[in-house]
């Protein structure tokens, strides 16, 4: 059982909470399936958690516990606003447990946020996972001596294969019930750290769900969050003026310091490592190579051929697009449904609300499983495959350079490929980046020149077989995102971003993993987008029968042509309104007649990449971002996107290109 919570809200019964708290990809995700027996998408890749997912562990007769996977984080003191609901967690709810998930070959870096876990007074148990990487590394940790050293569980798992999960379970109900004889470590600071920390501490006179002496040490940090949490506080004016007597900064340094000394030290201690045993050294050398700025981009170049131009584009978009579309609907559904709906209605009006040229079975229906369903069931396959994989962040860290002359990190890269299978989902995922300036940017770009799956997928189909069209198209839409970007970072005020990202090893694809993911997304899809095309296709309907689709396919028709596109090419951007995969479709019906090749195929292909974002997008960006900027950018972009087709089609015209 999995249910999706509202961030904070509060909305716990009196039963036994657990925590599951890590930096993002070290397999949370993972623990919580493999406790659960729940699902959620599994990604090696940073960002994958947005909201929080709770299930139910029962464990013998009389217990059942509520499990909850929260959003990465790399410290208490949060940069992201995903780390900040994640801390506000566990500042306010009291769990009764937290899993600390680690990635166990990397145990020194992950430490440093274990100490901090453990300074909050709370149980906490750590769990190595991705354990097997770290023995296929040559290394063996002593897990007894770490416990020791550490006065918490320690549990090695391999979440994804189910290993030490049975163990965890005991481990957390020897915590729950007060078995376990913690004597947790504490690190002890240097001491102008220690007395200010006992001054700020003394003052603290409320009733928190954490220890003072970490609310002291976030306070001498200035950090906001907490200094909210004791607004309250009758010596409060004294706090900040300590607080404002000293240098946040260099306290916060000083802290994170000796925290990873400590950390360095009782991992150096712990782990033993096998120098005669060979590693893979050929996963090293690649992973060397993906993030190589030449070699990087020949394998950024061979990623997109293969698997976007010719899977997608070719197979997917041409093969089983045209078994589909001409065996399935053109041969047997839709001759069958407009006998059907001809006997029962005649040639009347409902007779075209169901069948003829737009209606819901002939149309939306044939739209949405003949058309996009292939295109997007290749790309999710494709998109699984290269995330299981952990080349995306070798990817941020290739693009991140560049990134930076538009206002970006590498780090957005993750929303913005995630844009590629849906725009609306990475519009939320663009909460994981760091700074409001940051956000604002991806949303923009998100909006404007990262076409969906769906609709990536058809402009794919529309431009297979012609590189030279393809190339083009690629070019202007890049051209067009980097321009974006650059501007938006000049006209955009505030704090640049800066790049840290955990590398996850690069793995062989998991085939039960990639079908999952696939399959999740699939039933999402058709959940989301098949109601759409029916709604479409009854507002189509609508529109033919009363008279206003024909008036504003007629308005439709002044920009479509302006650009050098037919005039037959208006529906399919009225289309668009709706769902831009639904317009993108429409022109794919165009192109399969021959009324629109060449030159306008180009300048469709292009248009309607950076045409207006869909219903669902414009309501998300509306939520995230705001009223006043989701209503700006749909008024910017509906004229930009002509002017840009304008604009290239007087460009291939000049040039004496006829495509």
């Amino acid at each position: 059982m999995v249910k999706k919570l509202s961030l904070l809200n509060g909305g716990f019964k009196d039963e036994k909470k657990v925590f599951l708290v890590g930096s993002p990809n070290v397999g949370k995700s993972a623990v919580f399936n493999a406790l659960t027996g729940s699902y959620v998408t599994v990604s090696n890749y940073p960002g994958t958690t947005v909201d929080i997912s709770m299930g139910k562990i029962r464990v013998g007769s009389h217990y059942q516990i509520t499990v909850l996977d929260t959003p990465g984080m790399y410290s208490l003191r949060p940069i992201t606003e995903e780390e900040n609901v994640t801390r506000q967690l566990i500042l306010k709810q009291r769990p009764d447990c937290i899993l600390h998930v680690v990635d166990a070959k990397n145990l020194e870096r992950m430490l440093p946020l274990t100490i901090q876990l453990i300074e909050t007074g709370l149980p906490v148990i750590l769990v190595l996972n991705l354990y097997d990487e770290l023995l296929e590394r040559g290394m063996q940790l002593h897990i007894a001596h770490l416990e020791h050293d550490l006065g918490i569980p320690v549990v090695k798992t391999v979440a994804v294969r189910g290993i030490g999960i049975d163990n965890l379970s005991s481990r957390i109900v020897e915590v729950i019930d007060k078995r376990y004889d913690f004597k947790p470590f504490r690190k002890k600071y240097s001491g102008v750290i220690e007395n200010l920390a006992a001054v700020i501490e003394a003052m603290l006179e409320g009733d928190y769900k954490v220890n003072k002496r970490l609310l002291a040490l976030l306070l001498m940090q200035n950090d906001a969050g907490t200094f909210e949490l004791v607004k309250n506080e009758k010596r409060i004016e004294e706090i900040k003026k300590v607080v404002a007597e000293i240098s946040s900064q260099e306290i916060a340094y000083m802290l994170s310091q000796e925290r990873q000394e400590a950390a360095r030290a009782i991992a150096l201690e712990r782990i033993e490592v096998d120098r005669q045993m060979r590693q893979a050294k050929w996963r090293t050398a690649l992973s060397d190579l993906m993030i190589h700025p030449f070699w990087g981009m020949m394998i950024l170049g061979a990623v997109l051929w293969f698997g976007l131009f010719k899977f997608v584009g070719e197979f997917g978009a041409g093969t089983l697009v045209d078994f589909i579309e001409t065996r399935v609907f053109e041969a047997g559904i839709n001759p069958w449904v407009d006998r059907i709906f001809g006997a029962l209605f005649g040639s009347g009006i409902l007779f075209h609300l169901f069948a003829g040229e737009y209606g819901v079975f002939t149309l939306g229906l044939r739209y949405a499983i003949a058309i996009i369903l292939p295109i997007v069931g290749t790309f999710f396959i494709v998109f699984s495959i290269i995330e299981d994989t952990g080349y995306l962040p070798r990817l941020a860290m290739l693009v991140d350079r560049v990134f930076k002359k538009i206002g970006l990190s590498g780090r957005a890269l993750i929303p913005l490929t995630l844009g590629f299978g849906c725009d609306t989902m990475a519009t939320i995922v663009t909460r994981t980046l760091e700074t409001k300036k940051e956000r604002i940017i991806a949303t923009i770009l998100l909006t404007l020149a990262i076409p969906c799956s769906a609709q990536l997928g058809v402009l794919l189909g529309l431009l297979g077989g012609k590189p030279i069209m393809t190339t083009i198209w690629a070019v202007t839409v890049i051209l067009v995102f980097m321009l974006s970007g650059f501007l938006s970072k000049i006209l955009i005020k505030g704090e640049e971003a800066s790049f840290f990202m955990e590398m996850p090893p690069l793995r062989m694809p998991n085939p039960v993993h990639v079908f999952i993911k696939t399959y999740s997304r699939m039933i999402w899809y058709l959940k989301e987008v098949i109601p759409l095309f029916i709604l479409a296709s009854v507002m189509i309907w609508i529109g033919k029968i009363t008279g206003l689709f024909e008036f504003l396919v007629g308005l439709m028709r002044y920009p479509v042509q302006w650009t050098g596109m037919p005039a037959d090419a208006a529906p399919a951007f009225l289309y668009g309104f709706f769902r831009r995969d639904f317009g993108a479709a429409g022109l794919f019906d165009l192109a399969k007649s021959g009324a629109l090749a060449g030159n306008s195929l180009l300048v469709a292909a292009v248009v309607l990449t950076l045409f207006v974002p869909c219903v669902a997008q414009f309501i998300v960006t509306w939520k995230e971002r705001g009223r006043m900027m989701a209503v700006g950018m749909a008024a910017f972009i509906f004229p930009f996107a002509f002017f840009v087709g304008f604009v290239l089609n007087i460009i291939l015209k000049v040039c004496g290109v006829q495509l």
